[in-house]
């Protein structure tokens, strides 16, 4: 039990000097301008370096994303449907399916898969 919380105080301490050290050198850093300025082959850039894109695409991979990782969940379903009861499975899989299609209609009348707009 002590050996533990020794290792436990020794593995905070360390962890703290860590990070104590690191914002001590990162301040160092945070003076040089030209080090954050951007780098076009030592010239001065002719324009911004942030294009400015478009939201309708962000919108369209998150909403990817969350269906992309919700299929993923769906896809054990079937391998435990002879696992639990049938009645249980049913229902917690019916009530997975009804927010997907919830989110899907809520996105599809905010206009979010609309591409003409």
């Amino acid at each position: 039990m002590i050996s533990t919380t020794i290792m436990s105080m020794t593995a905070i301490m360390i962890t703290n000097l860590m990070m104590m050290l690191n914002m001590i050198l990162y301040k160092k850093s945070l003076m040089d301008r030209e080090k954050s300025s951007p780098f076009e082959c030592g010239f001065d850039p002719k324009s911004s370096s942030r294009m400015p894109f478009s939201l309708k695409f962000f919108l369209i991979a998150v909403i990817f994303l969350i269906f992309d990782i919700e299929i993923a969940l769906l896809l054990p379903m079937m391998p435990t449907m002879m696992m639990s009861e049938m009645y249980q499975w049913t229902l917690t899989t019916m009530l997975f399916l009804m927010i997907l299609i919830m989110g899907l209609y809520h996105e599809w009348k905010q206009g979010a898969l609309n591409w003409a707009s």
